[in-house]
């Protein structure tokens, strides 16, 4: 996958993502959010698989976001010190507001996801993977072993999601209405949504 570039849409603007171990970024505009998007695969890692996963997580937050956003896209395998490694890199040095994940989050030996999402994390959000898995019970019985999570680290949230598209797309519309405010905490910047596709939820003002 390497020097391998990932094009999606942003309205008119076009995205860039970059998959190798250079750190090239295109930003879409000066004062664009920052969201990492990580896919975790050992296939995907060495070039044997195509990533779904990630483009999945662009596409619907293209979809769904109306404020200026530049994604931070990446793939690694599944190393638990790599994967740590790769979400510390994006919050502490490319100041994400927020890192979507996916894949490892099974019970499989080489699932690590959720572990290497608590080695960097100061605080855990256990209701997102709640949440998730409450959706995704709905639709099959065998979402009781996704073990998915959230965490904040620094001002930063982390939200593992699973590596099926459609699972991605049911995870995050789960919880996106939750993650604009939460962002909103951590004093990062203002995320808003479309709302004839989800709705953010912000308390009224007093």
């Amino acid at each position: 996958m390497i020097g391998k570039l990932l094009t999606t849409r942003l309205g008119s603007f076009p995205l860039l993502c970059q998959t190798s171990d250079s750190h090239m970024k295109v930003p879409l505009m000066t004062h664009a959010a920052r969201i990492g998007v990580l896919t975790v695969s050992d296939r995907a890692s060495r070039g044997e698989y195509e990533d779904l996963g990630g483009p999945a997580i662009c596409e619907y937050l293209t979809e769904t976001l109306t404020s200026p956003w530049t994604p931070e896209y990446r793939i690694v395998s599944d190393d638990r010190h790599l994967i740590a490694q790769e979400l510390q890199r994006m919050a502490d040095d490319l100041g994400c507001c927020l890192v979507v994940t996916t894949g490892g989050t099974g019970p499989a030996v080489r699932d690590v996801t959720p572990e290497a999402t608590e080695d960097v994390c100061e605080k855990m959000m256990p209701g997102f993977g709640e949440l998730m898995r409450k959706v995704s019970l709905e639709k099959v019985p065998t979402a009781i072993l996704s073990r998915q999570t959230a965490g904040i680290r620094g001002k930063t949230l982390i939200v593992n999601l699973p590596g099926q598209p459609k699972a991605i797309r049911e995870c995050l519309g789960a919880v996106m209405p939750a993650i604009p405010y939460c962002i909103d905490l951590l004093e990062g910047p203002r995320l808003e949504t479309d709302p004839a596709k989800c709705t953010g939820f912000r308390p009224k003002q007093k």
